[in-house]
C-alpha cells in the first residue's frame, strides 16, 4: 500500500512541475528588466523578440541586472527535475520491449539531467547533448506508444519533435530566426502540453493498479 501511495505521488511529480513552471516562467518575464537581440533599450520581456534564456542569463539584454534569473532558474530545474520523472516512469507503462524501456529511461533522464546545465557558458553544447538523447527518447517513446494504440499521443509526439527539430535548424543555420523566439514558446507549450497529456494517462494506470 504505502509503494503504490509512493508511486502515485511520483506519478503526480510531472504534472505539478508543469504547473510551477508555468508560474516562475510568467513571474520571470513580468520583471524581466528589458531588451532583446533585436532591441536593447526594449521595455520587459517580449513573446516576439526574446528567447527563454534571456531570462536566465546575469544580465539583462538591456544591460541591467536581471532579476527574474532566479525565478528562471527555479522553474528550470523543477522542470528538468520533474521531467525525469516522467521519464523513468513512461516506458514502465507502455508495452514495449525491456531494452527500449532502459532506452528511455536513459536517454531521457540523461537529457533533463544535463537541459539544467543550459544557463551556462556551455549553452550551445549543453543544447546539442540534451536534444540528442531527448530525440533517443522521443523515438524509443513512439515505438512503445504504436504498440500501445496511444495513436493520437504519438501523433502529438511526432509533431512536437518535428517543432523542436525546426527550432535546432534555425538556431543553427540562422534561416528565418526572425520567427524563432515565437516559435520556440509556441514549441515549448506544445510540448509542455503533450508532457502532461501523457502523464494524466500514467497517472490513470497508476490508479487502476493501486
Amino acid at each position: 500500500m504505502q509503494n503504490a501511495r509512493l508511486s502515485r505521488l511520483f506519478g503526480l511529480t510531472p504534472l505539478v512541475g508543469i504547473c510551477l513552471f508555468v508560474v516562475l516562467y510568467a513571474i520571470a518575464a513580468i520583471i524581466y528588466p528589458g531588451g532583446s537581440n533585436t532591441d536593447r533599450n526594449q521595455k520587459g520581456f517580449s513573446l516576439f523578440s526574446n528567447y527563454w534564456c534571456d531570462l536566465l542569463n546575469d544580465v539583462a539584454k538591456n544591460g541591467d541586472y536581471n532579476t527574474s534569473r532566479p525565478f528562471a532558474l527555479a522553474a528550470m530545474i523543477l522542470l528538468c527535475t520533474s521531467l525525469a520523472f516522467f521519464w523513468y516512469f513512461l516506458p514502465l507503462f507502455i508495452y514495449t520491449e525491456r531494452e527500449n524501456q532502459k532506452i528511455i529511461q536513459f536517454s531521457g533522464v540523461s537529457s533533463m539531467v544535463t537541459a539544467i546545465f543550459v544557463f551556462t557558458k556551455y549553452h550551445d553544447l549543453i543544447i546539442n547533448v540534451a536534444g540528442f538523447f531527448g530525440a533517443i527518447a522521443f523515438l524509443g517513446a513512439f515505438i512503445g506508444l504504436l504498440k500501445s494504440r496511444w495513436y493520437r499521443l504519438t501523433a502529438m509526439g511526432i509533431f512536437c519533435l518535428a517543432l523542436c527539430l525546426t527550432n535546432y535548424f534555425i538556431y543553427r543555420t540562422r534561416q528565418y530566426v526572425s520567427v524563432l523566439p515565437i516559435l520556440q514558446k509556441a514549441t515549448f507549450l506544445l510540448c509542455l502540453g503533450w508532457f502532461f497529456l501523457m502523464d494524466i494517462q500514467i497517472y490513470r494506470r497508476l490508479e487502476v493498479n493501486k
